[in-house]
């Protein structure tokens, strides 16, 4: 079958499904934070996209930080219009499973967030994560502004020889312009709230390396 596809290979734009027209229909309020959950956003509100494999976790990570006024979990990277998490899964799609996240750069600057990227999965595993296998697992930073492209490419620069010290291969990352973002099922918006799944599990967590960039994050 079709949607079964190698997932360790990108589509190129002529292999990619479909998709729809229609986006995929998602609450309006954010489980945890009581925040809108598609905008509209307060003024001077910055928004960052980071790929860290399975977006549940990824997204936890974020909601928890001071200064963050939302969260979700969606696709980005790939060709696929409002794809489904089958299609994404399938690797038919050419999406990472990201997670958006929309800050108040007067209460946390995008080093912040980039630290909290870094130090929280391994870099290097290419189209991957721990256990999870497939395109959508990558690990991908997409930025909304020049300044965040730049910012991104440089605090990776400066991880890298942290990464080698510690034994690791090169980092992977992919970092680019972020094209389109295209919310996930409802189901997947805060999959590990407390109100929703408090005994999920998820694999994200310290790595045991320190980027020396950005200023280090408790929950809270």
């Amino acid at each position: 079958m079709f949607l079964r596809r190698m997932k360790a290979e990108l589509p190129t734009p002529d292999q990619a499904l479909p998709g729809r027209l229609i986006a995929m229909p998602i609450s309006d309020r954010h489980e945890v934070l009581g925040t809108p959950l598609k905008g509209p956003w307060p003024e001077g509100a910055q928004v960052a996209v980071f790929g860290m494999g399975c977006f549940w976790g990824a997204e936890r990570l974020f909601w928890t930080l001071p200064g963050v006024i939302s969260t979700s979990a969606g696709y980005a990277g790939g060709y696929t219009p409002n794809a489904t998490y089958e299609e994404v899964c399938s690797g038919g799609t050419g999406h990472a499973e990201v997670v958006q996240v929309v800050y108040d750069p007067s209460k946390i600057s995008y080093e912040d967030l980039l630290k909290v990227f870094w130090e929280n999965h391994d870099p290097t595993q290419g189209m991957r994560q721990a256990g999870d296998v497939g395109t959508q697992y990558r690990s991908t930073i997409y930025t909304t502004t020049d300044e965040q492209l730049a910012t991104a490419q440089a605090s990776r620069d400066a991880f890298a020889p942290v990464v080698a010290r510690a034994g690791k291969g090169e980092i992977t990352t992919e970092i680019d312009k972020l094209g389109k973002y295209y919310y996930a099922e409802d189901y997947h918006q805060q999959y590990l709230a407390p109100t929703k799944n408090p005994n999920g599990y998820c694999t994200h967590g310290p790595n045991g390396m320190t980027c020396p960039v950005g200023v280090a994050r408790t929950e809270g």
